[in-house]
């Protein structure tokens, strides 16, 4: 075997471990613990027991979550080749899809083309949102369930549907911290 290929493997592994044991675990100081193992994660950032990280680097810094914020259950967060960046106060809620990598369909050999994914502070992306490679949510803004995300939101705007329009403006003063951490989640 080739020392890339041994590599590649031991990351593979590596999330492995991550996906199908620790982010099992029920009690969250002890699965947030391993967790930072894998990824950057600001203070008082709540990530729920099964959500699927995806990170072959070494490095930590392929996906970036701010201070105070919630990733529930069924997020998967794609840092395999883009990184993904989120801000502070920010809601991701259950089974939503934030995707860095996708193949080419102009590709002659079924090729992957990525970008990063940038999610601004206090950002509300609701169940079931899938976002592709390279869109950048503005800050305040909503998306609502089921869209599919494919081009930048701009600051407070809130978008729906497939794909993705404005449905309407946000009409908050983002003055709120979200707090929630309970001490056991399924």
């Amino acid at each position: 075997m080739t020392f890339f290929k041994i590599k590649l493997f031991i990351a593979h592994f590596r999330l492995f471990i991550l996906n199908s044991f620790i982010m099992k675990i029920p009690i969250n100081f002890i699965r947030m613990f391993f967790v930072r193992w894998y990824i950057v994660v600001g203070k008082n950032s709540f990530i729920s027991m099964n959500v699927k990280i995806l990170n072959l680097h070494p490095t930590r810094s392929q996906i970036q979550i701010g201070n105070n914020c919630i990733i529930n259950p069924g997020v998967l967060l794609d840092g395999r080749k883009g990184r993904v960046i989120i801000g502070n106060n920010v809601d991701i809620s259950r089974d939503s899809y934030i995707f860095t990598a996708q193949h080419d369909p102009h590709s002659d050999d079924h090729g992957i083309k990525y970008a990063d994914v940038i999610i601004n502070d206090h950002v509300w992306v609701a169940s079931r949102v899938t976002i592709l490679p390279g869109v950048v949510l503005g800050k305040g803004c909503v998306v609502a369930c089921g869209a599919l995300v494919t081009k930048n939101v701009e600051a407070m705007q809130m978008v729906g549907g497939v794909p993705a329009k404005v449905i309407g403006i946000r009409r908050s003063k983002l003055e709120y911290t979200i707090s929630y951490r309970p001490p056991f989640y399924t």
